[in-house]
């Protein structure tokens, strides 16, 4: 068996979990999810934990098990708690604000770039260098927070640009340092 597959995962007493045609819904105190399940994975509710069961030991079958079992587990966490990345921004005349449902950033270039908020996201900027995702769907939140990095990901040569709080970005020394003797 998974050993992630197997562990049972602990209901929260302000969730409620329901299985129906062929999806998963788990709804809390901050929303509401859905997931498709796949044809080969069962779940079954017992005194306030959830199983997740397989149909047969096949390859396919084994490594679906430990992921349903971590995706059920995300959501419901999403649903009590959320989740959120927080990002920062580094040049000079960098910054972010929200207006609406945009985010508006000068990221260097020539014009304003606008990212569009998706469904299900809030976006804050507690500092005009500083945004905050939150959401209740981590890979929505994961997504949201890797696409505004790839706007204008961190160079290696001044570390400018938008990287997660906290990252670190191993500089590269410049041409006029290298070829010093």
């Amino acid at each position: 068996m998974s050993r992630i597959g197997k562990k049972p995962v602990n209901i929260p007493k302000e969730v409620k979990i329901e299985v129906k045609d062929g999806s998963i819904i788990v709804e809390g105190p901050k929303g509401k999810l859905s997931k498709p399940l796949s044809s080969s994975i069962t779940v079954e509710i017992k005194e306030g934990q959830l199983l997740v069961k397989r149909a047969s030991d096949t390859k396919v079958d084994k490594s679906l098990h430990g992921l349903y079992r971590a995706v059920i587990a995300n959501m419901i966490k999403g649903v009590t708690e959320g989740y959120g990345k927080d990002l920062e921004i580094i040049g000079v005349g960098y910054k972010a604000q929200v207006q609406g449902k945009t985010l508006n950033m000068q990221l260097g270039f020539s014009h304003p770039v606008n990212f569009l908020i998706p469904e299900g996201i809030k976006i804050e900027t507690p500092k005009p260098t500083q945004v905050a995702i939150r959401g209740i769907d981590k890979e929505l939140v994961g997504e949201v927070a890797a696409e505004i990095r790839s706007l204008r990901p961190p160079e290696p040569y001044q570390g400018k640009g938008v990287r997660y709080l906290g990252e670190y970005i191993k500089k590269k020394v410049g041409k006029a340092q290298a070829t010093t003797k």
